[in-house]
């Protein structure tokens, strides 16, 4: 979202939590300050690579035990040293990948719900505008949180219905 980082509802197409990013840390190490704005318990957790860090899994186990972390191992990932006695939730994926190609890992796990979030984050940037102008943090945060008010405020009136196309 223009640079910054949010979640969002799959199910809803709601934005539920948004923060700023910043050029000295990378989204992954944002993911505790953006679970802190969930209120709800988790269902699950999903990114893209660029969450593939043990700090995001950390995160998302302290603050929502029973979540799914779905985030695609890089491909230089190597598992855990626990993987066989006490897998991580990564550790499976890994394992799955080993078994299936990656096309099909990304079909177990359910990570097709990432789509979802995605034509948020297309919507967010199409109706708003994915640039920030301001470089000062608090006009930032106002724009950002105008922003989400105002396309949640329009999810109310309708939401998009997802087909898919094969």
């Amino acid at each position: 979202m223009g640079g910054d980082i949010g979640g969002i509802d799959a199910d809803t197409g709601r934005i539920i939590a948004t923060a700023l990013a910043t050029n000295d840390v990378d989204d992954g190490w944002q993911v505790s300050r953006l679970l802190d704005r969930v209120a709800a318990p988790l269902a699950s957790f999903t990114g893209d690579g660029a969450y593939d860090q043990e700090g995001v899994d950390v995160s998302v186990a302290e603050r929502h035990p029973e979540a799914a972390a779905t985030v695609p191992p890089r491909s230089t990932a190597v598992a855990s040293e626990t993987a066989e006695i006490e897998p991580t939730q990564r550790d499976c994926h890994l394992q799955l990948i080993a078994r299936k190609p990656r096309s099909g890992w990304r079909k177990a796990p359910g990570y097709h719900r990432r789509a979802k979030v995605e034509a948020a984050i297309g919507r967010y940037n199409q109706v708003i505008g994915d640039g920030m102008r301001s470089r000062r943090d608090c006009r930032r945060a106002t724009k950002m949180a105008i922003a989400v008010r105002a396309l949640n405020h329009m999810l109310e009136f309708g939401s998009p219905n997802y087909v898919r196309i094969t």
